[in-house]
């Protein structure tokens, strides 16, 4: 695959070295043309009009289920659109009945869409208990051995870490869950965009991921259940388009997916995001995991030979994604940020990358200076960023 034909799709690549596809991925020219056809050529809404232009988005908007199901080796009847994996995760978590003395098993790595919706159920007199990584962001199967007991309702942890990139034995804790009937949340959203992530072979139960990471549009994402769980969980919100039945004393909801996407849903940004699928698809995500992987390598590589730099976490390559977090020693990160764009034009993501807890764990008052790979970045813009690096610091 050539990089260079990739980057053609992508008219922002052009302008700047962008390096934090973990918060936001770059749009492809082909997601951008489906969500502006929706508007120029069937702009109506789904499922309510018998007219030609309805007819069309709502099979539009099917069709895109179907590609996201397919990702993710899921049904397309277990799949929920929603605007972000935030609203996803917090859809399971109002949506189960919790009751007091619950109790929810999570980690400290996570992101806080995946951790404050189950610090809120405390409220209910839910129990949270937070495993903890070590200092290179893995997590240890017997801290689940000993966490996870008869009272554990859910277990919610992050599949790769937004902050250290490592990714986590999901197979292997779904046995341990299910062993002791505890139901598995996963969250998928720096996962389904870089490697190949199927729902049966990881066993869990939910798996909540965005499409503004996977070059799709903002506002855009998807809640996949288990299909035995859809009848068992509550929508976060009801009206419109999700109802068989209403009189004057009660509602009576539409089983299945369709119960829980109530209101206009984000038609173009669905039909986008399906495009974004088809062009993963095409590349192929065995090749987007092989491509990142090369950088990453280079990355690390050159980042422990520049003085005054220091990796985060996990300084090898293996079992990791192309994220990758560094601090610059008596340098605050948001100014490691700024001179990096200034210098070159490269966008990198400082700060607390929304994990607060881990960066308290790692000691990192500050937070740290995060590159971020994706498909469309080359080995060319890797050493763009460490020369720029090496030539800003050694003049420091």
């Amino acid at each position: 695959m050539d990089t260079k034909e990739i980057r053609n799709d992508f008219p922002l690549a052009k302008k700047v070295i962008y390096l934090d596809s973990a918060a936001t991925s770059l749009t492809p020219i082909s997601v951008i043309e489906g969500v502006a056809e929706y508007y120029r050529e069937y702009n109506a809404n789904t499922g309510r009009g018998v007219h030609h232009l309805s007819q069309i988005a709502g099979a539009k908007y099917l069709a895109a289920r179907r590609k996201i199901a397919t990702l993710i080796g899921g049904k397309e009847e277990e799949i929920i659109f929603t605007q972000s994996a935030t609203y996803a995760i917090n859809t399971v978590a109002q949506g189960i009945s919790f009751q007091p003395g619950d109790r929810i098993v999570t980690t400290n790595l996570e992101h806080h869409s995946n951790f404050l919706p189950w610090l809120r159920l405390r409220k209910l007199g839910v129990e949270v208990t937070v495993v903890k990584c070590d200092q290179t962001g893995h997590l240890e199967l017997d801290d689940f051995q000993g966490a996870i007991d008869e009272r554990t309702k859910l277990v919610a942890v992050t599949h790769v870490s937004n902050v250290l990139g490592t990714i986590a034995p999901i197979a292997k804790l779904s046995e341990l869950c299910h062993e002791k009937g505890a139901l598995l949340l996963v969250d998928g959203a720096q996962s389904v965009p870089h490697m190949s992530v199927d729902v049966k072979r990881l066993g869990c139960d939910f798996l909540c991921f965005s499409g503004h990471k996977m070059l799709g549009p903002t506002g855009t994402g998807v809640l996949w259940v288990r299909e035995d769980l859809l009848s068992q969980l509550s929508p976060l919100v009801v009206g419109g388009g999700a109802i068989e039945d209403v009189s004057v004393d009660e509602y009576v909801l539409v089983p299945g997916y369709t119960g829980f996407e109530a209101g206009t849903p984000n038609i173009a940004g669905v039909i986008g995001l399906g495009r974004a699928v088809d062009y993963l698809n095409a590349l192929g995500m065995e090749w987007v995991e092989e491509h990142e992987a090369r950088l990453t390598e280079q990355l690390l590589t050159g980042l422990e030979c520049i003085k005054r730099v220091k990796i985060v976490g996990e300084k090898g390559p293996a079992g990791r994604i192309g994220v990758v977090p560094f601090i610059v020693e008596g340098m605050h990160p948001h100014d490691v940020a700024l001179l990096l764009d200034e210098a070159a034009g490269i966008l990198v993501r400082s700060g607390h990358q929304c994990a607060l807890p881990l960066m308290k764990e790692l000691g990192r008052a500050d937070g740290v200076v995060r590159v971020s790979l994706y498909l469309y970045n080359t080995q060319e813009e890797v050493e763009i960023l460490l020369s720029t690096l090496d030539r800003a610091l050694s003049r420091a």
